[in-house]
């Protein structure tokens, strides 16, 4: 089956203290490296994100591009990339679009082009992680049908910071199992841990996670609820679900109303500090979760 890749290489890196994903190294090669080979037997390949030092030279023919404005998430980055390939004169029928920080992906390709084989009537095949989650930056899309929405997309609400699940949300989708471990990614020094990658610039990074460690206590000395713990991790985790089911500015708001939410049930009596702040990520999470799935509710 003829198919393009879209190589997805941006995004600020946050929780890794901003150091570039696509350079980090993993079993001698770079997470790029690993999928641009991932990518193998693309009829054409861009990689959408900026100039990360000590890539080097990507292969010939590899084109880059950059979604506008930088910074814009995965869905503009994609639109960036469908957009490099046209303009190249670049045309196939499918589509991979495959997120950098996945080292082990290859294993999912596979099992989505058999899933496509066997039902031709499709629009696109998606991964889906041992756990159930699915991860739309590991797939393959009817090239016209992609093109379609983006163009919707772009005359409506236009596609900066918009979930990557808006845009494919009326596609016709095989949801397609695939080994264990094809879709883990890095979010964190945690995550880049697990999967045996390392970086010189970590302890770098860990010095700013102390600082946030350090601002947090100062901010709970200054509202005089040195007694509270904060799950900071936590927290950040509910935020980045928030920005990838809604849109990015809703990890804040999203977390300020978490937070509220629990002062106020601290408040009233109705829970202890830890269990009121539990229950309340727990609901954001659960109704960020929910809120791209059509007729569910948070109970």
């Amino acid at each position: 089956m003829e198919f393009n890749a879209v190589i997805l290489a941006g995004g600020r890196a946050t929780r890794l203290g901003g150091v570039p994903k696509p350079g980090l190294t993993f079993d001698g090669a770079s997470l790029l490296s690993h999928a641009l080979q991932a990518a193998q037997g693309a009829s054409a390949v861009v990689v959408v994100g900026p100039d990360t030092p000590g890539i080097g030279v990507l292969p010939e023919g590899v084109l880059t591009a950059r979604e506008e404005p930088a910074f814009a998430g995965p869905a503009a980055a994609m639109a960036a990339g469908l957009a490099a390939i046209h303009q190249a004169g670049g045309q196939a029928p499918w589509t991979l679009v495959l997120a950098c920080d996945m080292p082990h992906a290859s294993r999912g390709i596979v099992p989505l082009w058999e899933a496509l084989r066997q039902h031709p009537e499709v629009e696109g095949a998606m991964a889906v992680s041992a756990d159930g989650r699915q991860q739309p930056l590991l797939g393959v899309y009817s090239t016209r049908a992609l093109e379609r929405e983006i163009a919707v997309a772009s005359e409506a609400s236009g596609l900066t910071n918009s979930p990557v699940f808006r845009l494919l949300a009326r596609l016709n989708l095989l949801a397609v199992s695939v080994p264990e471990g094809s879709t883990d990614d890095v979010d964190t020094w945690e995550d880049a841990a697990a999967l045996g990658i390392y970086n010189e610039q970590e302890a770098d990074v860990k010095s700013q996670e102390e600082t946030l460690e350090e601002w947090c206590r100062t901010l709970l000395q200054a509202f005089e609820l040195e007694g509270v713990e904060v799950d900071i991790n936590e927290v950040l985790a509910v935020a980045g679900v928030a920005a990838h089911s809604v849109v990015r500015p809703a990890a804040p708001l999203t977390t300020f109303i978490a937070g509220y939410a629990a002062g106020m049930a601290r408040g009233i009596g109705q829970a202890a500090d830890d269990t009121a702040m539990s229950a309340a990520l727990d609901l954001a999470r659960q109704v960020a979760k929910q809120y791209l799935e059509p007729g569910t509710e948070a109970e």
